[in-house]
């Protein structure tokens, strides 16, 4: 049977791990602009959606690909792939650290996971978007798992015996 320190143990480390695999998707994101000119872009995104489009004109996300592919600009273009860049060194770099049980890297993984957090609900409220309200949910998860696993691994201390009269 599993207990539910155990449970808590492999949720935080499955949250890691797909944290780790998400950073990484981020820095080939970024390879990814900044390799690529922005009719290049609109070219794969095209070619990607045209099924959907041919199938649904009016689907969600191939209508939404496509209208973000046109409206990127070369600024819009630099942030992105700045932004993917630092986010995904720093996902991966903390997911790593964390899962060798690094001590003094859990209340620094909670101050800046809880900065991106902040970050992205910000976004959310400007633009809302599912897909961003689910990821900042899985974000607030690892989060409490983090918080969890360094409560766990913190050395108990160990009672005062009380004062003699």
């Amino acid at each position: 049977m599993i207990t539910a320190d155990r449970f808590t143990h492999r949720a935080f480390v499955a949250g890691m791990l797909f944290k780790g695999v998400d950073g990484c998707l981020e820095l080939i994101g970024a390879a990814a602009l900044l390799l690529t000119t922005r009719p290049e872009i609109r070219d794969v995104v095209a070619w990607l959606t045209r099924a959907e489009l041919v199938e649904d004109p009016t689907d969600f996300f191939a209508t939404h690909a496509v209208r973000m592919a046109q409206h990127l600009t070369s600024g819009t273009e630099h942030f992105a792939a700045a932004y993917l860049l630092v986010h995904g060194g720093i996902k991966m770099a903390l997911a790593a650290c964390l899962l060798r049980e690094l001590r003094w890297v859990f209340p620094v993984a909670m101050i800046i996971l809880t900065t991106f957090i902040g970050y992205q609900v910000d976004l959310w409220v400007h633009a809302p978007a599912w897909p961003l309200g689910v990821l900042t949910f899985v974000d607030i998860v690892v989060v409490v798992l983090v918080a969890k696993e360094w409560r766990m691994h913190r050395p108990h201390r160990m009672a005062l015996p009380p004062p003699h009269p």
